[in-house]
C-alpha cells in the first residue's frame, strides 16, 4: 500500500483535519506529531489546504473541548495525593461509526485508534493543569484514573487503594482476625448479637483499620492476614504478616510511626501493630499464599494421669508426616479433604500428671488442636491415640511464623 495514495484518497474523502489525516499514519515514524505529519503528507500527496479542525468530519472539532474535559479532571483530585495518573475515554456512537467506516474504506497498517490519540491529548492537557505538582502517567496502576465520556462530556474517576504492610500480635483469646458477622442475622442485627450485626465484639481488622483511615481519608478498607490463627489462640513472637488495603485515599503517605502508636494506645492489651510500611497490591497475594512454617505452644488437658517418660515419647512420635482430614469444626467453610502435613519438632512437659504443655513446629496449614485431639481419627497420627487417652487443647499461641518478609 502506497501512503500517499491513500492519504489522497482521504483528503478527497471529505474535509479532514491534518490531526486525525495523520493519525491513519501514526506507525510511519516516531517523535512527530500526528497533526505535522497529516499536513505533511497532504503536501506530498497533493491534498490542498489543511482543513480547521472545527469542519473535520472524523473529530468535528473534539481537540479545543480537551482542556475543559483536563481542568474539570484536576478539580476533582485538586485535594486528593497521587503520584501517577491515566485518561481513558468513552466513545460517542458517532465516533465509534467513524472509526469502523475509515477501517473498513481506508484501512491502513499504520493507523492509531482513535481512542488513543485522545486519551495521549486529555493527558498532556492535563499534566499542564497540574501547575507544578509532579505527576506522571502509568498504563499499568494508576493512582487515579479518569474515564471521560466523549457523548455527555462526563467525566468518572477512580481512585486506587493505597496498601501497608505490617505485622500484628494479638495478645488476647476471643478476637477474630476480621470482621464477623452474627451467624444468626448475618450481619443484619438481631436479638443473638444485641443489633450489632457482630459475631464478636472486636477482631484485629477493626482494632487496627480505624487508625489508617482516619489519617487517610479513605471510605473503607480490609485486613489481609498470612494466614489467620483460631479466634481463641494468641499471635505471639514477631507477629504475623499482614497488609491494610484502603480504600479511595485522600492521602496515600502516612505517618505509619505514628499510627503504629496510636493503633497499639488504643488497643492496648489486645493488639499491637509492628514494623509498618508502604505497600503494593502485588504483596496482598504474597502475603495471601505464604506457606510459612509456625510453631505453637499448646496447654493440654489430659483424661487421665500418664507419666513423664510415656508422655515424652508421645509427643516426640509426632515428629513427621500428618494425614489430616479437614477438621469437623471447619468442614462448613472448607474443602473436605485429606491434607499432608510435617511436623518438624515437638517437645513438650507435664504440668500436672493430667496437664501438659507442648511445642509444635510445623508447616503452614496443619490444624494443632486436632493434632493432639485427633479429631476421630480424622488426623493420623496424633497425640490422643499414642497416649491412649482423651486429650484437648486447653489454651493455644501461635509464638512464631517464620515467614519470608
Amino acid at each position: 500500500m502506497d501512503p500517499l495514495e491513500l492519504a489522497a484518497s482521504l483528503a478527497s474523502a471529505g474535509p479532514i483535519c491534518d490531526r486525525c489525516l495523520g493519525r491513519r499514519f501514526a506507525g510511519l515514524g516516531s517523535g512527530v506529531p500526528n497533526a505535522e505529519r497529516g499536513r505533511i503528507l497532504r503536501a506530498a500527496a497533493g491534498g490542498g489546504a489543511s482543513v480547521p479542525e472545527g469542519r473535520c468530519w472524523v473529530c468535528q472539532g473534539l481537540w479545543p473541548t480537551l482542556a475543559a474535559r483536563a481542568r474539570e479532571a484536576a478539580e476533582l483530585v485538586r485535594d486528593r495525593e497521587f503520584a501517577t495518573f491515566l485518561f481513558g475515554v468513552r466513545l460517542s456512537p458517532r465516533h465509534e461509526a467513524v472509526e469502523e467506516f475509515l477501517a473498513e474504506r481506508f484501512p491502513s497498517p499504520w493507523a492509531e485508534p482513535f481512542r488513543r490519540d485522545v486519551n495521549r491529548e486529555l493527558g498532556k492537557a492535563f499534566e499542564r493543569e497540574l501547575a507544578g505538582r509532579e505527576a506522571t502517567v502509568d498504563f499499568a496502576r494508576p493512582d487515579v484514573q479518569f474515564t471521560v465520556d466523549l457523548d455527555t462530556g462526563a467525566i468518572a474517576l477512580t481512585v486506587a487503594p493505597a496498601f501497608f504492610y505490617g505485622r500484628y500480635r494479638k495478645l488476647a483469646r476471643g478476637i477474630p482476625q476480621t470482621h464477623w458477622p452474627c451467624r444468626s442475622c448475618r450481619g443484619r442485627g438481631c436479638v443473638s448479637c444485641g443489633g450489632t450485626g457482630k459475631q464478636y465484639p472486636t477482631s484485629v481488622e477493626e482494632l487496627v483499620l480505624p487508625a489508617f483511615l482516619a489519617a487517610s481519608g479513605g471510605t473503607g478498607g480490609h485486613l489481609h492476614g498470612a494466614g489467620r490463627e483460631d479466634i481463641d489462640a494468641r499471635m505471639l513472637g514477631r507477629g504475623r504478616p499482614f497488609v491494610i488495603e484502603v480504600k479511595e485515599p485522600t492521602i496515600r503517605t502516612l505517618d505509619l510511626e505514628a499510627i503504629a502508636r496510636e493503633v497499639n494506645a488504643a488497643a492496648a492489651g489486645k493488639v499491637e501493630v509492628l514494623d509498618l510500611r508502604p505497600g503494593t497490591a502485588d504483596l496482598v497475594a504474597q502475603v495471601k499464599e505464604e506457606r510459612a512454617d509456625k510453631r505453637y505452644r499448646a496447654r493440654i488437658e489430659l483424661a487421665r494421669p500418664v507419666d513423664e517418660e510415656a508422655f515424652t515419647r508421645a509427643v516426640g512420635a509426632l515428629v513427621g508426616e500428618i494425614e489430616q482430614r479437614t477438621p469437623e469444626r471447619v468442614r462448613h467453610r472448607r474443602a473436605d479433604l485429606v491434607r499432608r502435613r510435617r511436623v518438624l519438632a515437638a517437645t513438650g512437659r507435664l504440668l500436672s500428671p493430667t496437664e501438659a504443655e507442648v511445642e509444635i513446629l510445623c508447616q503452614g496449614g496443619l490444624y494443632v488442636k486436632e493434632l493432639i485431639s485427633g479429631d476421630g481419627g480424622a488426623t493420623q497420627p496424633n497425640l490422643a491415640s499414642l497416649l491412649s487417652i482423651p486429650a484437648r487443647v486447653a489454651e493455644l499461641d501461635v509464638v512464631e511464623v517464620r515467614d519470608g518478609f
